[in-house]
């Protein structure tokens, strides 16, 4: 029961309850010793009374009134004159006296918790103001030990009654809580409990329905969390049924392209010019085919390999990419230019490097052909002591928001109607096996620019070194 909420509630809500109670406890034990020393003075008042009606009574009839006032001897100050109005003997000596005419209330509690606290029975005096100004002043001696016991009952029936309070106090906090908040979050555990037995079903994602605000925002939380956790097991079950049918094409292309390397050899035989020039370029584009189909069968594999990573002429890689790519633009008004330093040498992986630039070199020309406008598309190169910053670039429309906001998601970052958002994707993962980053510099009217940042040393690069060199592209 402890280690539940609700059985924690109730136990709680007691103890509160009565250490209120206990708060209100001793004012009240100060206060009924009060009353109960202000009502033996008007008692004794009374049977002093009766003196004053005849001047002479026996000894057994004022016996009898000190007994009833629960007193052993009443004075009366009436004009300035003090007389001994009922008298009996004193079993012991007056140990206090209390004055009731003008008591604080710190005083009156301290006095209070003295006295409960004190188990001696003795004699007190307690003086006080006559009722309906009967007298100046009116002073009694009486015992200490009806009091205490008085005041001991009247402590135990306040306990009592403040545990019959805290039971019941806390029986209706419970039943309330219950109602309006362990059970709403029993149902939100039990929704949790039910979408996560199939997080691919869209009918188990709960619906807000609490009244309370707290508990409905956090429906609406979960609700949000389950959908988006839906959408991406769904997502990522897309993939792996893409992944492996690539896998199958893959694998039958290979063979396809196989067979179409060994004609290739054959033609660069050929003694015709063109042939002879051109076929070294279909040797290239086949090999990397292959090499591609061989990647993505082990990707199906879950076993990507590393970049082998050796030194390469940067230009010779962005000139056959251009190459490439200015016979898909044929026809088009595009311009490719390659701006790379003389002799500027990177260390990456040739084959992947080139999928890097034929991606984004790609996408730029594709956005030119959809925009049905002359530009052009160029890659420039510089390097400092920390790494090399390939800058490509274009003329065309820039990317749409939605591009942006999903740009390296694969199915999602596609920048035109039926594009797939595979290029940047894949682009970012081989350039990240590189250590080094794949970025938006800026897109708009006027163009995109995309840079990529291959580090040296160590391979690795630290934030500062990428935040700063990034802001000297954009900038």
């Amino acid at each position: 029961m402890f280690n539940s909420l609700s059985g924690r509630l109730i136990v709680l809500t007691i103890i509160f309850v009565m250490i209120a109670e206990v708060l209100i406890f001793v004012p009240s034990i100060a206060r009924f010793r009060e009353d109960y020393l202000m009502n033996r003075l008007e008692r004794a008042q009374i049977a002093s009374l009766v003196l004053l009606a005849d001047d002479m009574i026996d000894q057994e009839l004022e016996a009898e009134l000190l007994e009833n006032a629960g007193v052993f001897n009443v004075v009366l100050r009436r004009d300035q004159v003090r007389q001994l109005m009922l008298a009996s003997d004193l079993p012991q000596p007056i140990s206090q006296t209390f004055d009731m005419r003008d008591n604080s209330p710190v005083l009156l509690i301290r006095d209070a918790l003295t006295r409960f606290t004190s188990p001696e029975n003795e004699v007190i005096r307690v003086i006080g103001a006559p009722v309906r100004d009967a007298g100046l002043l009116i002073e009694i001696t009486m015992e200490t030990g009806p009091l205490r016991m008085a005041m001991i009952d009247y402590g135990i029936r306040i306990l009592i009654l403040s545990a019959v309070i805290s039971i019941v106090t806390a029986s209706l906090l419970f039943v309330a809580m219950r109602a309006l908040l362990l059970k709403p979050i029993k149902r939100v555990v039990g929704h949790m409990q039910n979408y996560a037995a199939a997080p691919e079903d869209a009918r188990r994602i709960i619906t807000p329905s609490a009244s309370v605000t707290e508990l409905r925002e956090a429906e609406e939380a979960l609700q949000k969390l389950e959908t988006d956790l839906t959408q991406a097991l769904r997502q990522k079950d897309r993939l792996a049924q893409l992944g492996s049918a690539v896998s199958k094409i893959s694998h039958d292309l290979r063979n396809i392209l196989t067979s179409a390397q060994l004609f290739t050899d054959r033609i660069e035989m050929s003694e015709d010019p063109t042939v002879k020039r051109m076929a070294p370029k279909l040797v290239g584009s086949i090999t990397r085919a292959v090499h591609l189909c061989e990647s993505t069968l082990a990707f199906g594999r879950a076993e990507e390999p590393s970049p082998t990573l050796t030194v390469l002429p940067l230009a010779d890689v962005v000139e056959e990419v251009i190459d490439g790519e200015r016979l898909a633009a044929e026809g088009a008004e595009i311009g490719f230019t390659c701006a790379v330093p003389f002799g500027m040498t990177v260390r990456a992986d040739p084959e992947q490097l080139y999928r890097v630039l034929a991606n984004l070199l790609r996408n730029a020309r594709q956005a030119l052909l959809a925009a049905g406008r002359p530009g052009e598309i160029s890659v420039d190169a510089r390097e400092d002591d920390a790494a090399w910053w390939i800058e490509v670039s274009d003329t065309g429309p820039g990317l749409p928001p939605k591009a942006q906001e999903h740009l390296f998601r694969p199915f999602q970052g596609g920048a035109r109607k039926g594009g797939s958002g595979l290029g940047l994707a894949i682009s970012a993962e081989l350039i990240r096996g590189h250590g080094g980053t794949l970025e938006l510099a800026g897109t708009g009217p006027d163009g995109t620019r995309f840079v990529i940042c291959l580090p040296k040393g160590d391979g690795t690069l630290t934030p500062g070194v990428i935040e700063e060199a990034t802001r000297d592209v954009v900038a």
